[in-house]
This record gives C-alpha cells, sequence and structure tokens, in this order.
C-alpha cells in the first residue's frame, strides 16, 4: 500500500532544513539539513548581516534529496509542500526575477536608525495604533536603506521578498506572500486591513513593488518543471502554506488560539503569545505579528519577545564555571543539589547585547549576592539557570500587561528546556503548565501544508499525532521559595536599570 506524504522545509540562516511526514501517521518519515557546518553570514561592516539566496537553494535541494534517499517515498507520494523561514529578510529581484544583491537577513541592524526616525516622522502614536510596532529594524526599513544607499540597484527592483517568499518562487514561478508575511516586514495596517500605505510613502516606496497576498494556508502556486527536476519530485505538486519561522514554531507545537503560549530557548530565547486583541505595548518591548491563524474577522496576532541572553549565559557557565569535560546533563545535576533561590544568589542574563523588552538598555550580565564562604560552583549554575527563567518571566509581564491569558507554554523538548529545573522555576513563577512536544519547523511546515491542501480537516486534526513527551506543572506547595527569588532578581534589575 502506498503512502501519503507531505514535505516541510525550514529555511534558517545556519541551515536549511527538509522533513518527509507520513499524513496518515504524523510522524518524521525523514528529514535532513545542510550544510552540515553552519552556514557562512556576510558581514562587510560592523552590524551587518548578509547571506546569498542561492545558498540557501542549493541548501534544499541537497537535503530534498536526502529525505528521498531516506525515505524511499515515491514522489508521487507526496501531495503538499510547506515553508518556514527565517524572518524579516529582504530578497531583490528584477524583471528577469534575477536576484540583485544578497539578502540582507534578520540580524543586520544597518537599518535602525531608518526605522526610528520613522517613527519620529510618523508618529508613534500612528504607528503603533496601525502597525502594532514602530518600523523599527524590519524588512520595509531596509529596503528604505536599498533606496538610500544604492540608488541605482534600487531603479532595478522590480519586487521584493521574504526569504520564503524567494523560496516559494523558485518552487512555483510565483511571487506572492502572506498577510502573516508583510506584518512581520511592517507592511501591513491592521486598523485598515491593507497595505501600510503611510509607511510606503514615508520611505518613497511603490505598493507594485511588493509580491500579491495569498492565504497562509491554501494553494500558493505549484511545482514548475525546472524546480520538480532539479529537486526530483513531481511537476504540480502545490505548495499550500507557509510562515515565519517564530509562528511557524508555534504552528509545530499546536498554539493557535488566545492563552497558548510558545516558547524556544536556544542561544536567545523567545516567548510567543496569541492573541485575539489588535493591541499594543506602548513601549514597544515585544513585537507583534498576523499569526498564522489571522483574520481581520478573527484576529490572531503573535505577540513576540526576544530575549537575548538565554542559552549563551548557560553555555558560558559551562565553559569557565563547570568543572573541565563537564557536559549539560551534569551541570543541571549539580544545579539540581541546591535550593531554589540559589541561597541568595541572582544573576541577570543580559550579557548578549542590548534588550528589547528592557527598552532597548544594555544591563550586562552581572552575578549578585555571592557569599565566599557559602557558595560554591552549584549555585551558579543554579542561579544561572534562574536567571534566564526570570528573564523570560519579566517578559510574560509584559505580555500580561497587554491582557494576555498565559496558561498553558508549550516547547519543543530541545536546549534550555531538557533541564528539569528550567521547566520547573517557569511554571513556579508564571503558574502556567509547561507541556513538551517531540517536533521541529520542518515537520511543523509539513503539516501546515498538510492543512492547506485539505489534507487535514483543521489543524486539531492535524496534530492529534504530536507527540507530548513532558509535562511541569505549577505546585503551590512550593512556589513561595521561587516566587521570593524572582522578586530579589527583579529588585536588583530594577536598581541598575
Amino acid at each position: 500500500m502506498r503512502g501519503m506524504y507531505l514535505l516541510g522545509y525550514d529555511i534558517g540562516s545556519s541551515s536549511v532544513k527538509a522533513s518527509l511526514v507520513d499524513a496518515e501517521s504524523g510522524k518524521c518519515a525523514a528529514s535532513a539539513f545542510y550544510p552540515e557546518k553552519e552556514a557562512p553570514i556576510m558581514a562587510l561592516r560592523p552590524g551587518w548581516a548578509e547571506q546569498e539566496p542561492s545558498m540557501w537553494w542549493e541548501n534544499l535541494v541537497l537535503a530534498t534529496k536526502a529525505v528521498l534517499r531516506g525515505s524511499g517515498a515515491d514522489r508521487a507520494d507526496i501531495k503538499a509542500i510547506g515553508i518556514s523561514y527565517q524572518m524579516h529578510g529582504l530578497v531583490c529581484v528584477d524583471r528577469d526575477r534575477k536576484v540583485l544583491r544578497p539578502s540582507i537577513i534578520w540580524c543586520d541592524s544597518r537599518a535602525v536608525g531608518i526605522g526610528r526616525k520613522a517613527f519620529e516622522n510618523i508618529g508613534e502614536e500612528r504607528c503603533l495604533r496601525h502597525l502594532l510596532n514602530s518600523p523599527g529594524n524590519f524588512t520595509a526599513s531596509k529596503l528604505a536603506w536599498v533606496r538610500q544607499n544604492e540608488g541605482e540597484l534600487f531603479g532595478k527592483i522590480w519586487k521584493v521578498m521574504l526569504p520564503g517568499d524567494w523560496i516559494a518562487m523558485k518552487l512555483t514561478g510565483e511571487i506572492r506572500t502572506s498577510v502573516s508575511g508583510l506584518s512581520e516586514g511592517m507592511f501591513w495596517d491592521f486598523r485598515e486591513n491593507a497595505v501600510a500605505d503611510f509607511l510606503l510613502e514615508e520611505y518613497g516606496l511603490r505598493k507594485e513593488v511588493l509580491a500579491d497576498v495569498c492565504p497562509t494556508f491554501g494553494e500558493q502556486g505549484v511545482l514548475c518543471r525546472e524546480a520538480a527536476s532539479e529537486l526530483g519530485l513531481r511537476e504540480g505538486t502545490p505548495v499550500t502554506y507557509r510562515a515565519g519561522d517564530q509562528p511557524n514554531n508555534a504552528l509545530s507545537l499546536n498554539v493557535f488560539e488566545p492563552g497558548e503560549i510558545a516558547s524556544t530557548a536556544g542561544t536567545s530565547g523567545v516567548v510567543y503569545g496569541i492573541s485575539d486583541k489588535v493591541s499594543y505595548d506602548r513601549l514597544s518591548r515585544v513585537n507583534i505579528f498576523a499569526h498564522v491563524n489571522h483574520s481581520a474577522e478573527k484576529p490572531r496576532l503573535g505577540v513576540l519577545l526576544c530575549i537575548n541572553g538565554t542559552g549563551c549565559l548557560n553555555s558560558w557557565m559551562r565553559r569557565n564555571v563547570a568543572p573541565s569535560g563537564a557536559d549539560y546533563e551534569e551541570l543541571n545535576a549539580l544545579a539540581a543539589g541546591v535550593e531554589p533561590g540559589s541561597a541568595g544568589i541572582s544573576i541577570l542574563p543580559f550579557g548578549n547585547g542590548a534588550e528589547r523588552m528592557l527598552c532597548d538598555a544594555e544591563p550586562g550580565c552581572s552575578i549578585q549576592g555571592v557569599n565566599f564562604n557559602i557558595h560554591s560552583r552549584a549555585h551558579l549554575l543554579r542561579a544561572a539557570q534562574e536567571g534566564i527563567v526570570f528573564a523570560f518571566c519579566r517578559g510574560i509581564g509584559i505580555m500580561r500587561e497587554m491582557g494576555l491569558k498565559i496558561n498553558d507554554i508549550h516547547a519543543g523538548k530541545a536546549n534550555m528546556f531538557l533541564s528539569g529545573i528550567f521547566r520547573e522555576t517557569l511554571a513556579q513563577v508564571t503558574g502556567a503548565r509547561i507541556t513538551l512536544y517531540d517536533t521541529d519547523g520542518a515537520a511543523g511546515a509539513a503539516k501546515g501544508a498538510g492543512i492547506g491542501a485539505g489534507i487535514y480537516s483543521s489543524p486539531a486534526e492535524a496534530f492529534a499525532s504530536l507527540e507530548r513527551v513532558g509535562v511541569t506543572e505549577p505546585d503551590e506547595k512550593t512556589r513561595g521559595a521561587y516566587l521570593d527569588a524572582y522578586g530579589l532578581w527583579n529588585e536588583r534589575l530594577d536598581k541598575i536599570l
């Protein structure tokens, strides 16, 4: 009996991953990523970050062929394709669809000043009411930078795309985007439910430069002959889903409705909550985008909190404080021998640049409350994990100020969420249930494609097979010690700020 498969891509700045999912069982049949070492990022000047889109495509081809070999699936059995991609990037093409310059990717900061000036010129109230964010360093501001600094090249631009839109163009020949994509680039006016003409006017941009809008779920084009031949796939296979990596991570964790939260904690950390209210944070400490299931009639907005100093602090502790050669499991075991609160030590984990949730303050990392007579490396290791969690909790407090209900935090079983201390501290301080799942972005994009193709009747059906691998509940009997430690940590941070 032949199977039915869904193919998902995750276009990251480090690698491109492909996952082939069995549509009936929901299980991953094969996955692969390229390059095996981290993909290069070009930084011609401080604060710049660029990548060649052709590199994404080359790695996508390699990953596709690897999953076909690994699964043994017949290409005719692949019924739909979904795309997840690194957010906020800028790809510029001419009328021949030739890429005019390397993509200015998400972590490039060259347009910060341009966005700040637009925020002042347009007015903070108007920007926040209509864009739900400041123009910031997002895709629209990056395009304005090209206009101001590369005028001759700018004159050749026919269309601009996000990284996932460009990949979809390579697959189908169609140049399209989504409302979610336009919102992440600051091109979408939530009050008017249309392209943000006032920002285009401020930046001297033509509306025609933007791609046509298509739904997040649904047929967005079919695999063209050239792409099918290069990938070893069937011509005519539909592309039926695309989303930025954070909305897609939320989808992968079955986070669609208010009260549900998706979180990741790698080098940096993200908390992504769903709101049903078109609202904003007046201090712009979080970013707000259209979620994958957003509509004007039924708003679903992704409120995104990013924390720079998370897993990088834990990694620093492993290199500089833990016993030589210790792995993360050994770090966790040492830290677990210390009571909650780390006997009065507080670590502020902000040593990886300015923090948006702190209004772009850069307090740095500091260790406070050390007593040479009672504290050991184990106390420092636990305090580091608690400090990372407390940074998450401070950001979650901002979300609650905005009216978000935070009852369930969904996360993949990876990185900091592998630590029991991390999970327990987060549950105790927030009062939310922490649920871990076995999934990733490429597998989520494959299931998104299944929803878009009508293979699944609903997200509930698509994610019915999502494997839950752990639950941590808050415990009222022991919350006090955690809340006391969090209170002390906040006092110390506020003094520095």
